[in-house]
């Protein structure tokens, strides 16, 4: 018997040959947690964030499939023109990665690889995340490039997108970092 009460062979344990690891063993220690719960958990967590993404993506890929039907297209310039290709494929690419946790489910529905999901789930949101940033940088690069210019759009979406990279990935990069001695 481990320290934490949870034997290898454990039926809540995903993986019965495969011993408990350092999460498991606080997560059980911590929440009297099994592993099995704590997969279910940290899918339930995925999922709602997952849900804030999606509609901000939908939203933004709704506005880029309806400006190519708006008179003024006809007026973008070849640049503006593949910023807004670029944009909309991005934003296309992060709905299917923010879509993709539910399918993945579906697919192994019923099948004990709820820790595969777990993992697969974190990387479709993440990757999700990035290219919804990127998406949402070259809407902004095209619409101020039509506004205001394209070396002034320039600047302000470069601004913009370090600002989405400071509180996506800096600050919890650094936090990580910063407290990864306390495990």
């Amino acid at each position: 018997m481990n320290a934490n009460g949870i034997e290898p062979t454990c039926p809540d344990h995903p993986h019965p040959l495969e011993p408990p690891d350092a999460h498991d063993e606080w997560n059980f220690a911590a929440r009297r947690e099994t592993p099995t719960q704590r997969l279910d958990r940290n899918y339930a967590e995925i999922l709602q964030e997952v849900r804030v993404a999606q509609t901000g993506v939908q939203l933004l890929l709704a506005f880029l499939l309806t400006v190519a039907f708006t008179p003024r297209f006809a007026t973008l310039t070849d640049f503006e023109r593949r910023v807004y290709v670029s944009s909309l494929v991005l934003g296309a690419a992060a709905t299917a990665l923010l879509i993709a946790p539910a399918a993945f489910h579906r697919l192994v529905f019923q099948r004990r690889l709820k820790r595969q999901l777990v993992q697969a789930s974190s990387r479709f949101a993440l990757f999700g995340l990035t290219l919804l940033m990127l998406s949402i940088s070259s809407a902004l690069l095209l619409i101020l490039s039509v506004t205001l210019g394209a070396s002034v759009a320039a600047w302000f979406t470069g601004g913009a997108t370090g600002w989405f990279a400071l509180w996506w990935y800096a600050v919890p990069v650094w936090s990580r970092i910063r407290h990864s001695g306390n495990r």
